[in-house]
């Protein structure tokens, strides 16, 4: 008997992934029906290849982020369309606007760090490895005084689909 599962002729990983990524599109469909107003303490750190197909970015920050970029969607951002292949949305990045184009297939995380949540996704677009980068450091508000920086590693709440697939 072999240990390896056998090779799924229903791309079981594909699915789920599809139906994260929806749930990244309803919360932030949610937001712009609301009027692009976060509730409480919610915000958004939102991954993705800046190299994927889809994927509108100015040129500078292509160049920055030539890979993978994180965004922050918090008090500093407008413009906010949601559909069913992805987003865009106006941000600031060193006091300069820029309007970003990013397609649901392009993202690789999103967290919501007020209440402990994350997704991670596979990212679909072949032979495009993460490398190491910069912060986005769009134009995020600065914690206030007193106010404590939670930087969790441990991946709390933060749930990854991978099923092994053959390569």
């Amino acid at each position: 008997m072999s240990d390896e599962a056998p090779d799924s002729l229903i791309p079981y990983d594909e699915i789920v992934q599809e139906a994260l990524r929806a749930v990244v599109g309803r919360v932030l469909g949610e937001i712009q029906a609301n009027g692009s107003t976060l509730p409480g303490n919610h915000h958004f750190y939102i991954t993705f290849k800046t190299g994927a197909p889809g994927v509108s970015i100015p040129q500078h920050l292509r160049e920055r982020f030539p890979d993978e970029m994180t965004i922050v969607l918090q008090n500093k951002f407008w413009d906010l369309g949601v559909d069913e292949n992805g987003f865009t949305v106006g941000l600031s990045f060193n006091q300069m606007p820029a309007k970003l184009d990013i397609p649901f297939a392009a993202i690789t995380a999103f967290v919501d760090p007020a209440v402990d949540f994350g997704l991670q996704f596979q990212a679909t677009v072949a032979d495009m490895a993460p490398e190491v980068h910069d912060d986005a450091q769009n134009d995020a508000p600065e914690p206030l005084a007193g106010e404590a920086v939670e930087n969790k590693e441990d991946g709390s709440n933060v749930v990854t689909v991978d099923f092994g697939r053959k390569k």
